[in-house]
């Protein structure tokens, strides 16, 4: 007679409420990678609708204005990988680093209003490195079980 055991994905050991946290985990990283990448689709969205204005700002502190191009493309890839929770790290961590470059254009201490947004690229800078330092434990989307995709970093805690 097989001994039964503990139902759905529960382990011997686990309560519904330690499942139950986990898969609320899952659900508030995923939320928050798509929230953060809706930052960078924007972001994307604007230089390809009006690459002059991103063409002047980058001519206006001495950048060439065909960087507008590479930025698009970088801002749109980096939010598709962030969405999909691919290269979670090394992406999360480029776009910190991208952040903090490009809050640059906005340190101008005499405008309040530029200064709020360079204070809130730092922010997300910050956050954006949260996520790398958690990423070897964050799913992709639709990791549910065992075989589903996730982060190539370690295996989440509660799947065997």
């Amino acid at each position: 007679m097989a001994r039964p055991g503990p139902p759905g994905n529960m382990k011997f050991g686990q309560s519904k409420g330690a499942v139950m946290g986990a898969r609320m985990d899952r659900v508030l990283i995923v939320l928050g990678r798509c929230l953060i990448a809706l930052l960078f689709v924007a972001g994307a969205l604007q230089k390809a609708l009006d690459p002059a204005q991103v063409s002047d700002l980058l001519t206006g502190k001495g950048l060439p204005g065909w960087l507008v191009w590479p930025a698009l493309v970088f801002n749109g890839a980096a939010a598709l990988a962030l969405i999909l929770g691919i290269w979670l790290r090394w992406v999360a961590i480029a776009l910190a680093i991208y952040c903090l470059f490009t809050s640059w254009f906005h340190f101008i201490p005499d405008d309040g209003w530029q200064m709020s947004i360079f204070i809130k690229n730092w922010a997300i800078a910050g956050g954006l490195l949260v996520l790398a330092g958690h990423a070897g434990r964050m799913a992709q989307i639709g990791a549910d079980g065992p075989g589903a995709a996730r982060s190539t970093d370690r295996p989440l805690p509660l799947e065997s």
